[in-house]
C-alpha cells in the first residue's frame, strides 16, 4: 500500500503496521561509513590536545645543565651568606675559595672541610671584586672577603658548566645587600634586592 509517510519515496509501500525492517546491505552498510567522518569541531579539539601536551614535555625538558648550574648558585649564595654571618658573629675574617672540584671557607672555627659542587660539571668562571674608590671595576680575585664588616666590597662570582661554557650564571653582592643570583654581566654594585 503507497504511502506519503516522511522518509519513504513517493509511491513505495512504506512499512505497515507489525512489518520488519530489512537491516541495510553490507554495501549500504559501508558507503554510510565513508560518509560518517570527523567534524571540524573535533579536529580542532585533538589538535588542541595534541598542542598542550606537546606545551607540557617542552616544559618538563628544560635545559638540565642549566638548571643544575642554578642549584649550585642558589646553594653557594645561602653558603656564602651564612658564612658572613659567621664572620660577624666570631669577629674573624673568613674567605671564600674556588678549589677545582668545589669550594673552600677558610677563617671559621671551627674549620669547614671542602665542599664539592653539587654537580661535577659545575666549575668557578671568575671572581671579581671591587676594593675601593680608586680601583679598576671588575678585578679579577682569587676569593671573596666574607666579613668580619658588616659592609662589604661588591663582589660577585661566576660559575659555568664545563660541558657547556656558554651557559654561565652570575651571582653577586653590592658589599651591603645578600649574595643573589642577577643578570649575566651585571656591573659590580649593582645586584639585585
Amino acid at each position: 500500500m503507497p504511502t506519503l509517510a516522511a522518509g519513504s519515496p513517493e509511491g513505495l509501500p512504506g512499512p505497515t503496521r507489525g512489518a520488519r525492517r530489512l537491516a541495510p546491505s553490507p554495501s549500504q552498510a559501508s558507503r554510510q561509513a565513508l560518509k560518517k567522518g570527523f567534524t571540524l569541531l573535533e579536529l580542532l579539539v585533538v589538535m588542541a590536545i595534541v598542542a598542550l601536551a606537546s606545551a607540557g614535555v617542552a616544559l618538563t625538558l628544560r635545559d638540565s645543565t642549566g638548571a643544575t648550574l642554578e642549584r649550585d648558585a642558589q646553594r653557594l649564595a645561602a653558603v656564602l651568606e651564612s658564612g658572613r654571618a659567621q664572620s660577624r658573629m666570631q669577629g674573624t675574617p673568613v674567605l671564600w675559595r674556588a678549589t677545582p672540584g668545589g669550594f673552600v671557607i677558610e677563617g671559621l672555627n671551627p674549620p669547614l672541610p671542602p665542599q664539592p659542587w653539587l654537580n661535577a660539571d659545575t666549575t668557578v668562571d671568575r671572581v671579581l671584586r671591587r676594593t675601593g674608590a680608586g680601583a679598576a671595576p671588575d678585578q679579577v680575585s682569587a676569593a671573596l672577603t666574607l666579613g668580619p664588616e658588616p659592609i662589604l666590597e661588591a663582589q660577585a662570582v661566576v660559575l659555568a658548566a664545563r660541558s657547556q661554557p656558554t651557559t654561565r650564571i652570575q651571582l653577586a653582592s653590592d658589599g651591603l645587600r645578600p649574595f643573589s643570583i642577577v643578570p649575566l654581566g651585571t656591573a659590580l654594585g649593582q645586584a639585585a634586592p
